[in-house]
């Protein structure tokens, strides 16, 4: 006689069979909003090409040596910003069109947290686009398509499994960070998005990476694939921005998605100087860029496992994605009945 698996067991299955429906709905969504066909993708690219993203300029990467390569360097990406523009040549994607890949990373410098673990997994997307789109109103009407998808799933997620209540408003509200900064000029950066989100549920905030009135960013972005230094108002800086949401669990702001307008020949120059660091652009991906060689274009990270712990309403991140806690952790969580994956 078979024995019936325990309670655990049988919760764990349930997750993992939530998991798959939860992104094979939002990544079929996103490709039809966005036109975007799916490609294959590396975990690793070759040292000083200039391709790995440096996200905050502080996170070392995994790097190992090639010994069919005469131990050349190769590193573990930190995510695909700047291949995917290149893919996008490389394919001959239209404008209008892009691709669509599924990011897997490593992240050691990364600090433990509910939202945070060492091993990343996203969508990476990226769409080409005209010179002429490089405006805040595209941007603003990519990142309602992006949510568009964002609530669909979330509406599916709410019919499959009858616990889900859908909380996404209608609409996501877009707001400047220098506005937030104005609204809330006495709280930190987390306390202005968590503000911001309690109000109004979802929001994109603009303008990540260039320096606010008061001298400081709002988060730190790499010079050489959002660009966020272009005028759009005075006062305003900025064609990229973070999608934020209100985790009713966690009743806190949560961001799933990285996302912006890349960076033209003048954005990228302008930026590397702001950085301190023009001699980037002397390497592979900037000289291809500063020759005219690739496309413009929209682009972003969409966090799979951040979007499956709010479609799912978990309140870690571990319940959703397989890592590697310290054993403290693993203790403090299966005391207080969450059990990681």
């Amino acid at each position: 006689m078979e024995t019936a698996p325990a309670p655990s067991t049988t919760a764990l299955l349930q997750t993992e069979e939530a998991l798959g429906f939860v992104k094979d709905t939002f990544a079929r969504e996103l490709a039809r909003q966005l036109h975007l066909t799916r490609v294959s993708a590396p975990i690793a690219v070759l040292d000083g090409t200039g391709i790995n993203d440096d996200l905050n300029g502080t996170e070392r990467p995994v790097a190992f040596p090639i010994k069919a390569l005469a131990e050349r360097r190769a590193v573990v990406v930190h995510s695909l910003a700047k291949w995917k523009r290149l893919r996008l040549a490389e394919l001959g994607i239209p404008a209008g069109r892009g691709i669509l890949t599924d990011m897997r990373a490593l992240r050691p410098d990364e600090d433990y947290s509910p939202i945070h673990s060492i091993y990343v997994d996203q969508w990476d997307w990226e769409q080409h686009i005209g010179p002429e789109q490089r405006t805040p109103a595209f941007l603003q009407q990519t990142v309602e398509k992006i949510y568009e998808a964002l609530r669909t799933t979330e509406l599916r997620v709410a019919e499959e499994y009858a616990d889900i209540v859908p909380v996404l408003p209608e609409q996501i509200t877009f707001i400047h960070a220098e506005e937030l900064l104005q609204r809330y000029p006495s709280l930190t950066v987390k306390e202005r998005e968590t503000a911001a989100a309690r109000e109004y549920g979802a929001v994109f905030i603009i303008g990540i990476g260039g320096a606010l009135s008061h001298g400081e960013i709002h988060d730190g972005r790499a010079p050489d694939y959002d660009d966020w230094s272009s005028e759009t108002a005075p006062g305003r800086y900025g064609l990229n921005g973070d999608i934020v949401l209100w985790h009713p669990v966690l009743q806190a702001a949560f961001e799933v998605s990285s996302m912006g307008i890349r960076v033209d020949q003048a954005a990228l120059r302008r930026q590397l100087a702001l950085r301190g660091c023009p001699e980037r652009a002397q390497l592979a991906f900037h000289q291809l860029l500063l020759t005219d060689q690739l496309p413009q274009s929209v682009g972003g990270g969409i966090g799979q496992s951040r979007l499956c712990m709010f479609m799912l309403r978990k309140a870690h991140i571990g319940e959703v994605q397989v890592s590697i806690w310290p054993e403290a952790v693993r203790q403090e969580l299966a005391a207080a009945g969450v059990e990681l994956l």
